[in-house]
């Protein structure tokens, strides 16, 4: 049965960094597009990065610009989220996703979820 799961979320201090992993067994992942996602209670699913099918101009949300960076790795049929600098307000639970193509990087452009990694930045 295919599926995603995500790893590498835990707690870290504010200006540390984390690299979160988005394996797909029965996927593979390079002919999808990958999207991640966060969420925190009472707020709507939030487009954090999205990358293509062809990997070409991966988005980003205005407030991780700089500071994430996502990206494939084929062979290992894994897509990882690298979170730099990090911020108390990048607490969340982040989930990867998978579908055909996006356009906005929106929760309602991909079909395949996993089921998420919290994320904690405190002191």
């Amino acid at each position: 049965q295919a599926q995603l799961v995500e790893s590498g979320g835990g707690l870290v201090q504010p200006g540390g960094s984390l690299r979160l992993s988005c394996s797909g067994p029965g996927f593979t992942l390079e002919y999808y597009a990958i999207g991640w996602f966060r969420q925190v209670p009472g707020k709507e699913r939030e487009g954090v990065s999205c990358i293509a099918r062809d990997d070409s101009s991966p988005y980003y949300v205005d407030s991780v610009k700089g500071r994430f960076t996502i990206s494939r790795d084929n062979a290992k049929n894994t897509v990882y989220l690298q979170m730099n600098s990090l911020k108390p307000d990048d607490t969340a639970v982040y989930y990867c996703a998978t579908g055909w193509e996006y356009y906005s990087c929106l929760a309602s452009e991909f079909d395949y979820w996993g089921q998420g990694t919290q994320v904690t930045v405190s002191s």
